[in-house]
C-alpha cells in the first residue's frame, strides 16, 4: 500500500538481527553483474495519443535483454521511489531492463483517474507491454509483476493474453475482488473500504511534478482535483458480487491466464486466501510461497522472518524470460510458513515457524477432521441431543481484533482475544494431550432462525494458552442475507430456519500439546465491520454445528534462501519520525465505545521525509475515529482526517480531508471536504454529500 521508507527498512533489519546473527545484506553495486542507467522519465503513448509516464532502469550493455514491466497508480516519482529503487535497482544488476508506468490518470501521465481495474487500466498495460517488446533494448520477453495493485492487474493483464508477456509475480492480490479485497468480506461491509477510499483521495490529490510537465502541470492538477470521483462511495454502491466485481477477478476464469505464474503473500497480510484458490484454479506452470508477512514485499519481511524475494524472482524471471535451466520450479508446488503457537502481541515483529510443503492445493496431507459442540464445549462425539441456544452479541465485539490488513505497522496484531471473547460465545475444546497442526480453511457451519431480516455471523478460531491468553488464528464473516449466493440478497424471514456456513480464513497454525482449541462466535464485528441495522437475535441449533479444521499431515520443506538482498536504497532524510497511536475509550455514561488510530508524520509510521535526489518532501498525516454506542448500531459513525503535503519549493501541493460515514435503517451517508492549495493558494474545495441505500447490509 506503501513503499518502504528507509526508517521502516532499519527498523525490520534491528528486529531481524534480534533473531539471527546476520542482519540484512544490501548488495553491493559492485556485486551486480551489470552496471545500470535509470531513465527518470520516459513517455510511452497509447494509440489514443495519452501520454504514459515510465521510469526506466537500463542495464550497461548493447544486448537486447528482457524487461520486467509494473504498472499502478500510486506514483513512481514521488510515491513509490523507495520501494522502486533497491528492488528495481537489483532486477537491473542481474541483467533485465525495468519499466515502471504510472497509470493513466496517475503520477505524470496524462488524463484522469476514475476508479480502480478498469478495462481501460488493461488496455493500456497490454498496449505497454507491445511498445516494451518492440523496443532496441528489449529482446521481446516480457514480464509483469506487483504488490497489491500491481499484484492484481498482473494476474488480469495475463488473463488478456499480451504476445509478449512470457510470466508474472503477484504479490498480496486477490483472484475475487468482491469476496477477497478491500471491500467486503463474506458479505459484510469492511470499514475497510471507507479507510482505503479516503487514502486515495490524499494519495491522487497531489500535484503533478513540475519538472517533469513544467508547462502545462498546474492546469492538469486542477482538472485532476475537479475530476475525482469520492471512492468509497464508489464502491458503496455495489453491494453484492455484481459485474463490477467479476470484472477483474481472474476466478470468473482460471484458464485465461497461460503464462507460468509465481504467488506471494502471508499471514499478517488479508489477501492470503487467494494464494490457494489461483494454484488450485490455474493449469499453467505455478508455485507459491505464503510466509509470515504483512502487506509488505517479502525481502522486507514484517513480521521476520524475511527471505531473499528478489534472488526467487530473479530465478523465477531467468527460468521464464531467459530460457535458464534452473531450479525455481525444484519445489513444492507451495510452500509454506507454518506458525508456531505464539502468545498474543498487537507488536509482532518475528514470528516462530518452519517451512511445510503442499505438492498441490487441495493437497492429500490435508485431512478434515470435523468436531461437534454443546454449550461451551468443542467436542470429537456427536451431539445427540436439541440444544437452541441464543447469540445477541454487544455491537462493540471485536475492539480488539485490530486491523484487517497488516502493513507492518507496530500495533496492529490482534491483541489479547480474552476481552473479544468474553463479549461472543465460546467453545472450548479439553485439553490437548498432543499437538494438532493445521493448514487451510476451517469452517464452521450450524442451523439458525433470527429475529430480524438482517444479520450476520462471526467465527474466530483460537489458540488458548495453558495461562488463559487466548490467540487468534483465523476468522470468517457471513452476511446472512447472502444465504443463496454473493450474487444477490434475500432478507431473512423471523423465525425461519436456514443453514449457514462461515469459512475462516486460511490458516496455518501448531496448537501444542497443553493448549485448547476454541471456537468463538458472534453477530457482531466492531470497527472491522459495518454493524447490521438492527441487533439481531440468532438462535442456533448446536445438535446442526459443525466445526471442521484443516489437519496437516505433510512434510516440512527446506523453504526459500532466508538471506534478505537488495540493491541500494533510495537516498532519503527522515525530517520528522513518524509514529502511529492507537486508543480505545469507553464512556460510562452513553456506553459509547470509541476508537482511534491516528498516523501521526506518515499514516503508517513512516514520518515526514525527502528523497533527496529529487529533493521532494511527503507528509501524510491520517487519523481515523470509530464511535458507536451499544444502545443503538445506528450510532455508530466513521470519520477520517488527513492532511497530504507534498513536493518542494515552488511545486508545494497541501490537501485537507475530512470525511464522515454515518447510517440509518434505510441509507449510508458520507460527508465532508476536501481543501487543497497549491504554493498556499487556495485553488480547490469541494463538500462531500453522498447518500447510498442499504441493500442487505
Amino acid at each position: 500500500l506503501h513503499p518502504r521508507v528507509r526508517r521502516q527498512r532499519q527498523m525490520c533489519i534491528r528486529d531481524r538481527a534480534k533473531v539471527e546473527p546476520k542482519a540484512k545484506r544490501v548488495m553491493k553495486r559492485e556485486e551486480f553483474p551489470y552496471e545500470w542507467d535509470v531513465i527518470e522519465n520516459q513517455w510511452i503513448t497509447m494509440s489514443d495519443g495519452c501520454r504514459l509516464s515510465a521510469r526506466v532502469w537500463h542495464p550497461k550493455t548493447d544486448k537486447p535483454l528482457p524487461t520486467v514491466f509494473e504498472t499502478q497508480p500510486y506514483r513512481k516519482r514521488d510515491g513509490m521511489r523507495g520501494r522502486d529503487e533497491p528492488m528495481y535497482g537489483f532486477f537491473a544488476g542481474m541483467g533485465y531492463n525495468v519499466v515502471r508506468v504510472d497509470m493513466r490518470g496517475a503520477g505524470e501521465s496524462d488524463q484522469c483517474f476514475y476508479d480502480e481495474y478498469l478495462k481501460q487500466e488493461q488496455d493500456d498495460a497490454v498496449e505497454c507491454i507491445e511498445w516494451i517488446a518492440q523496443q532496441p533494448w528489449c529482446d521481446g520477453n516480457v514480464g509483469m509483476m506487483g504488490k497489491s495493485w500491481s499484484g492484481f492487474n498482473s494476474l488480469q493483464v495475463a488473463a488478456r493474453q499480451p504476445k509478449g508477456l512470457k510470466a508474472i509475480i503477484c504479490v498480496g492480490f486477490v483472484d475475487d475482488r468482491y469476496t477477497q479485497d478491500i471491500h467486503y468480506k463474506g458479505g459484510c461491509l469492511l470499514n475497510d473500504n471507507f479507510w482505503w477510499g479516503n487514502i486515495m483521495l490524499a494519495y491522487m490529490c497531489r500535484a503533478i511534478d513540475s519538472e517533469i510537465k513544467p508547462d502545462t502541470w498546474y492546469e492538469e492538477s486542477i482538472r485532476r482535483l475537479e475530476e475525482m470521483p469520492l471512492w468509497p462511495a464508489n464502491w458503496l454502491e455495489h453491494q453484492t458480487r455484481d459485474d463490477y466485481w467479476k470484472h477483474g477477478s481472474v476466478s470468473v476464469n482460471y484458464d485465461d491466464i497461460k503464462v507460468p505464474v509465481f504467488a506471494l503473500d502471508g499471514w499478517a497480510d488479508s489477501y492470503t486466501n487467494s494464494v490457494l484458490t489461483l494454484m488450485e484454479g490455474l493449469s499453467v506452470p505455478r508455485k507459491a510461497l505464503i510466509g509470515p508477512w504483512a502487506h509488505v514485499f517479502a525481502h522486507d519481511g514484517a513480521p521476520q522472518p524475511a527471505i531473499d524475494f528478489l534472488g526467487e524472482a530473479t530465478k523465477w524471471w531467468d527460468k521464464w524470460l531467459k530460457g535458464i535451466d534452473n531450479d525455481t520450479l525444484d519445489c513444492p508446488m507451495v510452500q509454506v510458513w507454518l506458525e508456531d503457537s505464539m502468545k498474543p502481541e498487537t507488536v509482532h515483529p518475528v514470528s516462530d515457524g518452519r517451512w511445510v510443503a503442499l505438492d498441490k492445493w487441495p493437497s492429500a496431507d490435508v485431512e478434515t477432521k470435523t468436531l461437534s459442540m454443546t454449550y461451551g464445549h468443542l467436542q470429537e462425539e456427536a451431539n445427540t441431543k436439541e440444544e437452541v441456544v441464543d447469540l445477541c452479541t454487544l455491537p462493540n465485539h471485536g475492539l480488539l481484533a485490530n486491523e484487517w490488513m497488516g502493513a507492518g505497522v507496530p500495533g496492529e496484531s490482534p491483541a489479547d482475544m480474552r476481552v473479544d471473547d468474553g463479549m461472543a460465545m465460546v467453545f472450548d475444546s479439553d485439553i490437548l494431550k498432543e499437538e494438532v497442526e493445521i493448514l487451510g480453511y476451517p469452517e464452521f457451519e450450524v442451523e439458525l432462525t433470527s429475529d430480524k431480516p438482517n444479520a450476520f455471523l462471526y467465527a474466530e478460531l483460537c489458540d488458548i494458552h495453558p495461562d488463559g491468553a487466548a490467540t487468534r488464528v483465523s476468522y470468517g464473516l457471513m452476511n446472512l442475507t447472502h444465504l443463496e449466493g454473493h450474487e444477490k440478497v434475500v432478507y431473512l424471514e423471523p423465525g425461519k430456519k436456514y443453514k449457514a456456513r462461515v469459512q475462516l480464513d486460511v490458516c496455518g497454525h501448531n496448537f501444542p500439546a497443553g493448549h485448547r482449541i476454541r471456537l468463538a462466535i458472534a453477530n457482531s464485528f466492531w470497527p472491522m465491520i459495518w454493524p447490521s441495522p438492527e441487533l439481531a437475535t440468532l438462535k442456533l441449533d448446536l445438535s446442526t454445528a459443525k466445526f471442521s479444521l484443516p489437519l496437516f499431515k505433510g512434510k516440512d520443506a527446506k523453504g526459500p534462501d532466508m538471506e534478505a538482498r537488495c540493491a541500494p536504497l533510495t537516498p532519503m532524510t527522515t525530517l520528522s519520525p513518524g509514529h502511529v497511536d492507537r486508543q480505545i475509550t469507553y464512556d460510562l455514561i452513553t456506553d459509547t465505545w470509541t476508537s482511534i488510530t491516528d498516523g501521526v508524520g506518515g499514516v503508517f509510521g513512516e514520518g515526514v521525509y525527502r528523497f533527496d535526489d529529487i529533493g521532494t518532501v511527503v507528509e501524510h498525516n491520517l487519523k481515523r475515529e470509530l464511535t458507536m454506542s451499544n444502545k443503538d448500531p445506528l450510532s455508530a459513525k466513521y470519520t477520517i482526517y488527513q492532511k497530504m503535503k507534498n513536493g518542494r519549493e515552488g511545486w508545494l501541493t497541501d490537501c485537507d480531508i475530512v470525511v464522515t460515514q454515518t447510517a440509518d435503517l434505510e441509507n449510508f451517508y458520507i460527508t465532508g471536504y476536501m481543501d487543497a492549495s497549491i504554493n498556499g493558494e487556495h485553488v480547490f474545495h469541494r463538500d462531500y454529500d453522498y447518500k447510498v441505500k442499504r441493500n442487505g447490509l
